[in-house]
């Protein structure tokens, strides 16, 4: 069995989805530490030709809650709005947006206030819409030693799920030694995604949008097409 691990990300490009779709479980860390100014409760989306922000309000606390332990901020019931509005107002006139903009409202008018459990809902949308089968799995379900750090972690998340193969983003090349996944019976690969682009209204392309974007501008059958493709293995 294949599985990768990842944080829950907000409306994520189009990488985080290719390494979901390329396993057969997907584990979502919801009992690790926030991270401020990464990816969990922001993207970014084309606005007039260039990419722009869309960020979750997240309520002022501790920076030392694990991601499910953090809220929207209370203005969320009155910015959502503006976030559908700003997304409705950028891709109107986009081939697919009839039909993905129902998608994004059903993720973004979501009941509740927990950040992962809004995440990990969006994440079972649009893996619903896009036809992924992959198994998504919450970290703090699982039965390990959640102190375990980096590799140690991940190496015992893939014996307790019966793995034979852990794909990780290219990015954390450096992180991980493919003998000592060996040692455990595991085969350790990197996923590399390729250049892609796809006509974005009539301007210059702007890459590593979320996936709000390609969709967009995509039909399923496309972007499935680019989920399968796009990447390569090392």
């Amino acid at each position: 069995m294949k599985i990768a691990i990842m944080q829950p990300y907000f409306f994520p490009y189009i990488g985080y989805f290719q390494l979901m779709n390329a396993v057969d479980e997907f584990i979502i860390y919801d009992n690790i530490e926030y991270t401020k100014k990464g990816w969990i409760n922001r993207n970014r989306i084309l606005v007039n030709g260039g990419a722009s922000y869309i960020t979750l309000p997240l309520k002022k606390d501790s920076d030392y809650l694990d991601i499910r332990g953090r809220r929207m901020a209370d203005i969320w019931s009155l910015e959502r709005k503006k976030m559908l509005n700003r997304i409705a107002g950028a891709y109107h006139k986009a081939p697919f947006f009839e039909a993905v903009y129902p998608l994004i409202e059903d993720i973004i008018l979501f009941e509740g206030v927990n950040l992962f459990n809004f995440i990990h809902n969006s994440l079972l949308l649009v893996n619903k819409y896009l036809e992924i089968k992959t198994h998504l799995v919450v970290s703090s379900m699982l039965s390990i030693d959640h102190q375990l750090k980096a590799e140690k972690k991940v190496i015992k998340i893939c014996e307790t799920r019966g793995a034979s193969v852990y794909i990780n983003p290219i990015g954390g090349l450096h992180l991980y030694n493919r003998s000592n996944f060996k040692d455990k019976g595991i085969e350790l690969f990197f996923i590399k995604v390729k250049d892609l682009t796809y006509r974005q209204f009539e301007n210059k392309f702007v890459p590593y949008l979320s996936i709000i974007d390609v969709m967009m501008f995509n039909s399923v059958k496309k972007t499935q097409k680019y989920l399968k493709t796009f990447y390569s293995l090392v």
